[in-house]
């Protein structure tokens, strides 16, 4: 039986993108089966985070790579093309592959292509079916389109390091690039509908996404709080700002997760800590009393949970369909038996490579019909430039293989 192709398959993606928002982006739609096209500046060495070390892929003698971990986390399935678009060659090439694309993805500052005359404007004047996608910080338009984007900046502007930490503590980022992962997320997204929309009307578009509108959209229900009470959210730590108990909860070795959903869990929860008395109590008894008595009731069943291994306790209230958990380190969660069952952790082939394969972490979706597939490792700074000029450009019917 020939090998399923991706639900992409066919589609050719321009990716003028680096860091991890546009990276994420376009390493989803080539994992989906889109042929991608990373554009890298060769006077550059490409991508910044190719020296965003300390941890590199080696090559086949052991030799360091320019294949960082941070390089490898969003750059799989594409092809890398060295070329300076601020040159007229450059320019001319850039031209070319956008006749040929479907798609091109950008995070330059607003603006900053205009002047080599790929900006949008010019490229879906010249090709109407072209959908492309600019990624900045703030948007194209605002009083704050010029200034750059970051994730942290992105996470300290939208709100979330005001909601995130400690109660005393102060404001904290999320341990990853949240906001940039998540505006690639969006990206993508938005990118499908503009095909979709393509597909049926011929009509390509310009999509404008920044990393700190994103970031404000995922406040989902502590922004929707804060507007419908105008009242601003605290920073709760692990606790959550609509039910109570829903936190990280110390046993007698270490902690675990305990998240009460409803009041039916409540009472069983009460009953495997034995004090079916605080179901009882009307300030326990519903999810808004308890919201209402968070603080008297963390001082009842604290001090039991402490009575408890977390082995114990997080048995004792799975065999009641209590939701718990464990708090896992990376190595216990990427080495997990569910992780290995759902494919978590990938080993995606690459000759010129140490072991030749690197590990990567794979991608959640399952599909029946085109499932993902694992083309191409991260490539090596310009590796493809000479198939891409030479024959890929030129020949209508190249493809991803």
């Amino acid at each position: 039986m020939a090998a399923s192709k991706g639900a992409l398959d066919g589609l050719v993606v321009l990716d003028l993108s680096r860091i991890l928002a546009g990276p994420t982006c376009t390493q989803l739609l080539g994992d989906l089966g889109a042929t991608v096209i990373k554009v890298e500046n060769p006077n550059t060495g490409g991508d910044d985070t190719r020296t965003w070390g300390p941890h590199y892929a080696k090559d086949a003698e052991g030799n360091r790579t320019d294949l960082s971990a941070y390089f490898m986390a969003a750059n799989r399935n594409k092809r890398s093309l060295a070329l300076d678009i601020a040159t007229e060659e450059g320019q001319r090439t850039l031209r070319a592959l956008a006749g040929r694309a479907d798609v091109v993805v950008e995070n330059f500052k607003p603006g900053g292509l205009k002047k080599y005359g790929l900006d949008h404007e010019t490229l879906c004047a010249a090709h109407p079916a072209l959908v492309y996608c600019s990624i900045s910080g703030f948007g194209q338009t605002g009083p704050n389109r010029d200034q750059p984007g970051y994730d942290l900046m992105a996470q300290g502007f939208g709100g979330i390091m005001s909601i995130t930490g400690a109660p005393k503590g102060g404001p904290m980022k999320v341990g990853v690039g949240i906001a940039d992962v998540m505006c690639g997320m969006y990206a993508t997204i938005g990118i499908l509908a503009a095909l979709r929309h393509r597909d049926r009307t011929g009509e390509g578009q310009h999509i404008d996404l920044a990393l700190v509108d994103a970031s404000m959209a995922w406040l989902v229900n502590e922004g929707v709080n804060f507007l419908t009470s105008e009242q601003l959210p605290e920073r709760r730590g692990n606790a959550h700002p609509n039910i109570v108990p829903y936190d990280a909860f110390e046993c007698s070795d270490g902690y675990f997760l305990l998240a009460v959903g409803n009041d039916a869990q409540f009472t069983r929860y009460c009953d495997v800590i034995e004090r079916a008395d605080l179901a009882e109590n009307p300030k326990f008894a519903t999810n808004l009393g308890r919201l209402e008595n968070r603080a008297a009731l963390m001082a009842e069943i604290v001090p039991e949970m402490q009575r408890f291994t977390r082995s114990d306790l997080i048995a004792r209230l799975h065999a009641v369909k209590v939701p718990c958990g464990p708090i896992n380190t990376i190595e216990e969660a990427l080495g997990s038996s569910q992780a290995h069952a759902r494919g978590a952790v990938v080993e995606v082939p690459g000759a010129d490579l140490a072991g030749g394969a690197v590990r990567l972490l794979g991608n959640p979706l399952k599909f029946s019909a085109t499932p993902v597939q694992y083309r191409r490792p991260p490539p090596r700074f310009g590796q493809d430039t000479e198939e891409i000029l030479e024959t890929w450009l030129r020949d209508p019917a190249a493809s991803d293989t």
